[in-house]
């Protein structure tokens, strides 16, 4: 057989810090990175409305969201002005949708500003939170800050949720990769470490995933991770039934990993080929049964269940799921037997590749189905989070199979030769006789002290022995350059899960472009630009005379920002003693709703947050003092959108 060309195939000391690099900086993004984007349900529109003013006390807040939510007893907090409770009753969804929520006001509410405290859990598991205000007759001098009554994911919690979550897709994969690489491929010693270490990997992220998701949800810390209650609640949800159940198919796994590895995996038994043959089919039934059980529990509390399709949403993501587990379990389990130099003839590796193949076209097949499924339009694959994280994951599995390519044509040029001859070369051979023969005079010579240094001479022994093996290993190009492909394709499969866990925690673009277009909706027609007037005064004494510039950015009902600019007559910048802005809606009855200006820089004032509860024709107040007795008030109207 010709020898064969080395293939440029990059080694682990160039790969690896490249990659850790890249791992690291895709799980700060997963960690501190992604929070505006990790609200799955959207607030599409309230009853009554953000930020508008009601004639008389409405019987209850209503909230629709983009997709389903779980409500607790705290989902929704009404506060009046002095940041008391107002609603009565817990909240429930109407009319058996799971896509609203509503809660039921107390009788006899006082004019003024109202807070709606909002939190609750995705249809996918992950939790959402937010707040708004409205009025009841006028806007109230004194309300309570929205921002101050939205409860936050404890940054601890999520890091460790969010590794949590990692783990299980690792464990996963390797547990399901190994065990199908061990039935159809070649059981070892290594191998069964890959699907052990899998199994335990898996088994420890869901239980401990299990006990975080109470104080993740509700914004608890650390120390009420053992809180039964909270676990009672986590446990009465999809989600937290899922992680049950997969704890429990973790069980029935461990069974198979006993079979599978255990007598199963020796050839030197009793049985008859048709004894094992019916075992085989046994084990190939279960685990198929255990692993799309397992895919399931991923599929029914993420994603998948949410959204258009779910009824063929979630069967294709455990495809997609258990695809990509024996592809890339299966890669993690052949590095580890080429590394182990553990004999693997061809004839495996072709199955694996033929294997890997079938599960890159399932991928491929699942893939595209949920990409249009999720991100829905080319604008959300470039202008959402989601569809640019799902860019990156395209082009890491591009440049998987890049790499599979290099693999595939050093698997063409194994062969399953004659095995190597174990000969040494003069100066081994020398030290392991010298070596044995200190082992017997120091066995003879007795002794705690004689016997410690015959066990310090056989290590002495195996570790030559390990290092005469490995030299025989690494003189076959063949098996040293697919051992180094596969470690290059295990590496960019390490990153490949990092940036699939970032998917799964991030809004799907369909999602969010829906809420954006339920915002500009809920905005009314768009406004041609800030609104801007140019209001001259005089107080009438010295140095009295200048103009104020106001602007009021977007110049729409809403928050607006406010900004204040004085000159004086020169046109130079000037401060001024006392500075009042107001707005009032005349026909409405709506005011004076006045501005909290803040100064920002010489003659420069500004207020942002300004609510305009509504459209329409407003008078605009300015009020100018230039010293202790010269003030004037200068009024104009402006229209707001």
């Amino acid at each position: 057989m010709t020898t064969p060309t080395a293939l440029p195939a990059p080694t682990a000391g160039r790969v690896l810090p490249v990659l850790g690099t890249l791992l690291a900086a895709l799980l700060c993004a997963l960690t501190f990175g992604a929070t505006p984007a990790s609200a799955h349900a959207a607030l599409t529109s309230t009853d009554p409305a953000n930020g508008s003013v009601v004639r008389t006390a409405p019987q209850r807040i209503t909230l629709h969201f983009s997709e389903g939510v779980l409500l607790n007893a705290d989902s929704i907090r009404v506060l009046d002005p002095a940041g008391e409770r107002v609603e009565q009753g817990g909240p429930e969804h109407v009319d058996g949708k799971s896509d609203s929520a509503a809660v039921a006001l107390r009788a006899g509410l006082a004019d003024g500003t109202y807070t709606v405290a909002w939190q609750a859990v995705s249809a996918d598991s992950h939790p959402v939170a937010g707040a708004f205000t409205f009025s009841i007759g006028a806007p109230s001098k004194t309300t309570v800050k929205a921002t101050a009554t939205v409860t936050e994911v404890d940054p601890a919690v999520e890091v460790l949720y969010d590794t949590g979550r990692y783990a299980a897709y690792a464990g996963f994969v390797l547990l399901v990769g190994g065990c199908v690489f061990a039935g159809v491929c070649r059981s070892s010693r290594p191998v069964q470490r890959i699907a052990v270490g899998g199994w335990i990997t898996l088994f420890a992220s869901t239980a401990a995933l299990l006990l975080l998701r109470g104080a993740y949800t509700s914004g608890k810390g650390l120390g009420d991770v053992l809180d039964l209650a909270l676990l009672g609640d986590v446990l009465a949800t999809k989600p937290g039934a899922a992680l049950l159940s997969r704890l429990l198919l973790l069980s029935a796994a461990a069974v198979f990993l006993a079979v599978l590895f255990g007598s199963y995996a020796r050839e030197d038994d009793d049985r008859t080929r048709g004894e094992r043959r019916d075992v085989a089919y046994g084990l190939g039934i279960g685990g198929t049964v255990v692993a799309v059980g397992l895919a399931a529990t991923w599929a029914m509390a993420e994603h998948a269940s949410v959204g258009i399709q779910a009824w063929l949403a979630m069967p294709v993501d455990v495809v997609h799921l258990v695809a990509v587990a024996v592809w890339l379990g299966g890669l993690a389990a052949l590095l580890a037997t080429l590394r182990s130099g553990e004999p693997l003839g061809r004839a495996a590796v072709v199955r694996f590749s033929r294997l890997a193949f079938a599960s890159v076209c399932a991928l491929v097949a699942t893939g595209l189905y949920q990409s249009w499924r999720q991100v829905g339009s080319w604008d959300a694959l470039t202008g959402t989070s989601y569809g640019r994280w799902l860019l990156i994951k395209a082009g890491l599995v591009i440049v998987l199979v890049g790499v599979a390519y290099f693999s595939r044509r050093w698997t063409a040029r194994l062969t399953d030769g004659p095995e190597p001859k174990k000969t040494k070369s003069a100066r081994p051979a020398a030290q392991k006789v010298t070596a044995s023969q200190k082992v017997t005079a120091a066995a003879k010579g007795g002794g705690s002290d004689s016997a410690e240094r015959a066990a310090q001479l056989a290590r002495q022994r195996a570790a030559l022995e390990k290092a005469a093996g490995k030299r025989e290993r690494d003189a076959d190009e063949n098996r040293s350059g697919l051992r180094r492909s596969v470690g290059a394709e295990a590496a960019v499969a390490v990153v490949l899960l990092a940036v699939t866990t970032v998917l799964t925690g991030t809004q799907p673009g369909r999602a969010e472009a829906e809420q954006q277009r339920a915002a500009s909706d809920a905005a009314g027609p768009a406004a041609t630009g800030p609104a801007e007037v140019r209001i001259p005064y005089d107080t009438g004494g010295t140095n009295g005379r200048g103009t104020a510039r106001i602007t009021l950015d977007p110049g729409r009902s809403g928050r607006n920002t406010l900004d204040v600019a004085v000159t004086d007559a020169a046109g130079r910048p000037v401060d001024v003693p006392e500075l009042e802005v107001s707005f009032t809606e005349k026909a409405k009855e709506i005011g004076p709703l006045r501005a909290t200006l803040e100064r920002r820089s010489g003659g420069r004032w500004q207020s942002t947050g300004f609510q305009l509860p509504m459209a329409g024709e407003w008078q605009l107040s300015l009020t100018v003092r230039t010293s202790d007795i010269d003030q004037v008030t200068e009024i104009k109207n402006v229209k707001i959108n």
